[in-house]
């Protein structure tokens, strides 16, 4: 993955990772996909590499559907914490991925193989208000990266913001082996 320096005019479809020195606990070494950016609306994305190491069926105490009993669970976000959101992900060409948040549960009964494997659960999501993310990108408090295929396989993401790090040359792999306080080094 290589850092952009041409920011779109949207940044739906990008990942937001979180700088080094970006401390807040919310966000703390973090990599969000962008689903949706207007300049004048804000922007809202989800958390991608903070699986809670659970499935649905241990969350819902409801029946849940058996198409979505073993679906994963992530930690979306600091948002609507108390909400779990269904969404699929879909690559659009070679090098384009889009987040559908309007999962239809009747549909997933239906879906098989990549499809359905495609489909992620997360509690709660990230947003911010018009202009809140262009500043805090003007503050280097992130880095917009593309998606990669590769390295987005479900098994790499727990480890994704350090491989992010690590592509991005060794001040950035030095920056994310420190620890949070200096003095413990």
């Amino acid at each position: 993955m290589r850092h952009q320096s041409d920011k779109p005019a949207s940044f739906a479809g990008q990942l937001l990772v979180a700088h080094p020195n970006l401390l807040d606990p919310n966000f703390r070494r973090s990599v969000l996909f962008i689903s949706a950016h207007h300049e004048q609306e804000g922007a809202v994305g989800v958390i991608i590499n903070r699986p809670l190491d659970k499935r649905v069926s241990e969350l819902v105490s409801d029946d849940t559907p058996k198409a979505l009993a073993e679906v994963p669970v992530f930690l979306g976000g600091p948002v609507a914490t108390d909400q779990l959101m269904f969404a699929a992900f879909a690559w659009k060409g070679r090098d384009s991925l889009s987040l559908n948040q309007d999962v239809v549960l009747e549909a997933v009964q239906e879906l098989d193989g990549p499809a359905r494997q495609s489909i992620r659960a997360f509690v709660g999501h990230a947003g911010w208000t018009a202009g809140q993310l262009e500043k805090e990108l003007e503050q280097h408090a992130w880095l917009l990266q593309k998606p990669d295929r590769a390295a987005l396989a479900p098994e790499k993401l727990p480890k994704l913001w350090f491989e992010i790090m690590r592509s991005l040359g060794p001040w950035f792999k030095m920056l994310a082996a420190a620890p949070d306080d200096p003095s413990l080094n």
